[in-house]
C-alpha cells in the first residue's frame, strides 16, 4: 500500500514539472522569439517534447528518444533553441542515471556532437562560441545523471547495510533469549531434579516409618528435616535461577550459586537417602573459575540424581582432580550399570539428565562422556578447563557427547570402590 502512495506520488510530481517546463518554455518562446517567430506549430513541438518529461521515471529511453525526434524538428525550423533545452536535459540526465556509466557517457557524447553537427549545419557551417557550450552542456547532463546514479547507489546501499545490521540485531537479540531459556531450563531441570529426587526417597521413608505401630521417632523426624532443608535449598536456588527475569536493578543473591566447595552439602544431602557417598576433592575452590565451579557443581548434581533416581546403588565415588590445566570430575556407582542415552532411564522414561551435564561442559569448552562398567555400575567422566593451563599440557577436549567412551585415559575403566579411599568434606 505505501509502494501504490509512493509512485502515485511521484507521478503527480512528474506532471506538475512537466507542465510547468511546457508553460514556461512556451511563454519564453513568445517572449524571446528566435530566427523565425514562434507559431502554432512550434508551440506544439515544444509544449509536446516538455510533456514527454512527465514519462522519464518509467520509460527513460523511449521517452529521451520521443523527445529528440519532438526536439529536432523545432531546432531545425528555427524557432527559439534555448526554449527547448532544458526539458531535453532533464530527459537525458534521467535516461544516463538508469543506465551503465559508459552507455551513458556514449550516448551523451554522441548527442553532443549530433546537435553540433546539427546547429553548424543550421548555421550553414559557422561554429561559434555558443554551439560548443550547448553542445558541453548535453555532455555534462549525462555525467550529472550518472552522479545522481552514483549518489542513489551509495544511499541506497548505505541504508541497506542499516537494514541488515538492524536486522542482525534482532536476530542477535533473539538467539540470546533463546540461549538464555535454554540456560533458565537446564538450571531449572538440574535443581527441581535433584530437590525432587531427594524429597521423594526421604518423603518414602518418612510415609514408611508413620505405618509402623511404633514409629521410630528420631529416625521420622530427621527425614522430615531432610525433606525441609532440600525445600529450602531448592527454594533458594530456583530463586536465584530466576534472577534474570526479574527487574535489573534488583541487588543479586550473592552466595546462591553454588561451586566446588558446595560438594560437601551436596555429598550430605544424598548421604540422608541412604546411599553411602565418597567425596574425594583434590583441589581447592579458588583454583577454578566462577563458571567452570558452578559447571563442577551441577554435573557431579545430575550425575548423583540419576545414581539415586536410576542405579539402585549402595555405594557411589565422586573425585575431583586437577590434572594440569583440567579438572576432571569422576562420578562412579556400584548400581544396574545401564546404558542412558541422553539420560533416560533404566525403566525407559526419557530424560536430560546427561544431555544436560555435556551442555554444561561444552558451555566453559569441557566434555563429558558416560558408560557402563565392565564389573556392573555406571561411570560419569567430565574434563573441564581450569582457566589456566601451561601450553605444555595441551587443551581440555573440547568436543564430546553422552554416553560414547574415550579414547584409553589412565583411569578410565570402572573403578572399584574401597573402604580405604581418602574422604574429603
Amino acid at each position: 500500500m505505501k509502494s501504490l502512495r509512493e509512485q502515485a506520488s511521484r507521478a503527480s510530481a512528474d506532471a506538475l514539472l512537466a507542465l510547468a517546463l511546457a508553460f514556461g518554455s512556451a511563454g519564453a518562446a513568445l517572449r524571446w522569439p528566435g530566427d523565425r517567430p514562434t507559431d502554432g506549430l512550434g508551440i506544439a513541438l515544444l509544449m509536446t517534447a516538455n510533456l514527454l518529461v512527465a514519462f522519464r521515471r518509467w520509460r527513460a529511453g523511449w521517452t529521451l528518444v520521443a523527445v529528440i525526434a519532438v526536439i529536432l524538428p523545432y531546432h531545425i525550423l528555427g524557432y527559439r533553441h534555448e526554449a527547448a533545452v532544458p526539458g531535453a536535459l532533464l530527459a537525458l540526465g534521467s535516461f544516463a542515471a538508469e543506465v551503465r556509466r559508459t552507455k551513458a557517457l556514449l550516448v551523451g557524447l554522441g548527442l553532443a556532437v549530433i546537435g553540433l553537427s546539427s546547429m553548424i549545419y543550421i548555421q550553414d557551417g559557422r561554429i561559434d562560441a555558443g554551439h560548443l557550450g550547448a553542445a558541453g552542456w548535453i555532455f555534462a547532463s549525462a555525467v550529472a545523471g550518472q552522479a545522481w546514479r552514483a549518489n542513489k547507489n551509495y544511499v541506497g546501499s548505505i541504508i541497506d547495510r542499516a537494514e541488515r545490521a538492524e536486522r542482525t540485531r534482532e536476530e542477535e537479540a533473539l538467539r540470546r533469549v533463546a540461549e538464555e531459556r535454554v540456560r533458565i531450563a537446564r538450571d531449572l531441570h538440574d535443581v527441581l531434579a535433584h530437590s525432587i529426587t531427594l524429597i521423594g526417597v526421604q518423603a518414602g521413608v518418612a510415609a514408611h516409618l508413620a505405618r509402623r505401630p511404633q514409629p521410630e521417632g528420631p529416625v521420622l523426624a530427621d527425614a522430615l528435616e531432610t525433606i525441609a532443608d532440600s525445600c529450602r535449598a531448592a527454594r533458594a536456588e530456583v530463586r536465584a535461577t530466576l534472577r534474570v527475569l526479574r527487574d535489573e536493578g534488583e541487588e543479586p543473591e550473592h552466595g546462591a550459586v553454588p561451586g566446588l566447595s558446595g560438594l560437601a552439602d551436596l555429598a550430605d544431602a544424598v548421604r540422608a537417602t541412604g546411599l553411602e557417598v565418597a567425596l574425594a576433592v583434590q583441589v581447592e575452590p579458588g583454583e577454578v573459575g566462577p563458571a567452570v565451579g558452578v559447571a563442577a557443581y551441577r554435573i557431579v548434581q545430575e550425575a548423583l540424581t540419576n545414581v539415586v533416581r536410576h542405579a539402585k546403588a549402595d555405594r557411589v565415588r565422586v573425585d575431583a582432580v586437577r590434572e594440569g590445566g583440567t579438572l576432571r570430575l569422576t562420578v562412579v556407582d556400584d548400581g544396574v550399570g545401564t546404558v542412558a542415552r541422553h539420560g533416560e532411564a533404566a525403566d525407559g522414561a526419557g530424560g536430560f539428565g546427561i544431555l544436560g551435564m555435556s551442555e554444561r561442559a561444552r558451555s566453559v569448552g569441557g566434555m563429558v562422556s558416560a558408560w557402563p562398567g565392565e564389573d556392573g555400575g555406571f561411570r560419569v567422566e567430565a574434563w573441564l578447563p581450569v582457566g589456566d593451563a601451561r601450553p605444555d599440557e595441551g587443551p581440555v577436549p573440547r568436543v564430546g557427547h553422552a554416553g560414547a567412551v574415550p579414547p584409553s585415559r589412565p583411569g578410565a575403566g570402572t573403578a572399584p570402590l574401597s573402604p580405604r579411599d581418602p574422604e574429603v568434606r
